[in-house]
């Protein structure tokens, strides 16, 4: 009986805020999954056994142990781990580790471009839903003459209901987004420092 008067009501107000609330959900439920997909992501890259073996790395390096470090590296399956495997198969030079990154780049960026867009359209598809709700109401004054201001009252519903719900979504996303960037900006600083190990014992040989 709760279920379907929730029901009831999302199908209530999907209706009076028009045709821009559909794109607007759909914006909603992408956001949602990727930003769980990118969430469990960065958890496992930032647990404390991936942050170790990150550390652990960068020891090896520093003390010239690139056997033990490749060992290690090649059992890690994290963008830490990848990228350290990557370095110990030639001479670390500022390509390579160049290469190293860019080769991990997609697993750190992915759906950063579709999250950060998804922020941007919403509140513009409910700026849209404010305009044609705004139009529907001063094509009712004009043709219909209406006195009674309930009479515009949907129309008015519609531009409120769209602006809200497109902020909503954008709100929603951006949050998780952010913190994602933080993660991404941290584990490049994590990446440079086992970069600048491995260069400092190939430096040293």
């Amino acid at each position: 009986m709760l279920l379907a008067t929730q029901l009831q009501s999302f199908a209530d107000l999907m209706s009076r805020g028009g045709w821009v609330m559909w794109p607007l959900l759909a914006l909603s439920i992408v956001g949602l999954t990727l930003s769980f997909e990118r969430a469990w992501f960065w958890l496992r890259m930032s647990s404390g056994a991936t942050l170790a073996r990150a550390k652990h790395l960068g020891e090896l390096l520093r003390h010239g142990d690139a056997k033990a470090a490749k060992m290690l590296s090649e059992k890690d399956h994290s963008i830490y781990g990848k990228i350290v495997t990557a370095l110990m198969k030639e001479k670390v030079t500022q390509a390579a580790a160049v290469a190293a990154v860019d080769e991990q780049r997609p697993r750190m960026e992915r759906f950063m471009g579709t999250l950060s867009t998804i922020i941007t359209a919403a509140p513009m598809l409910g700026i849209l839903g404010t305009v044609t709700g705004l139009i529907r109401a001063f094509n009712i004054l004009s043709i219909e003459g209406v006195t009674d201001p309930r009479a515009i009252s949907p129309a008015i519903a519609e531009a409120l209901i769209t602006t809200a719900a497109g902020l909503a979504v954008a709100i929603i996303v951006l949050f998780p987004y952010n913190a994602f960037r933080a993660q991404l900006d941290r584990s490049l600083g994590r990446i440079e420092t086992l970069i600048a190990a491995a260069q400092t014992h190939e430096a040293e040989k």
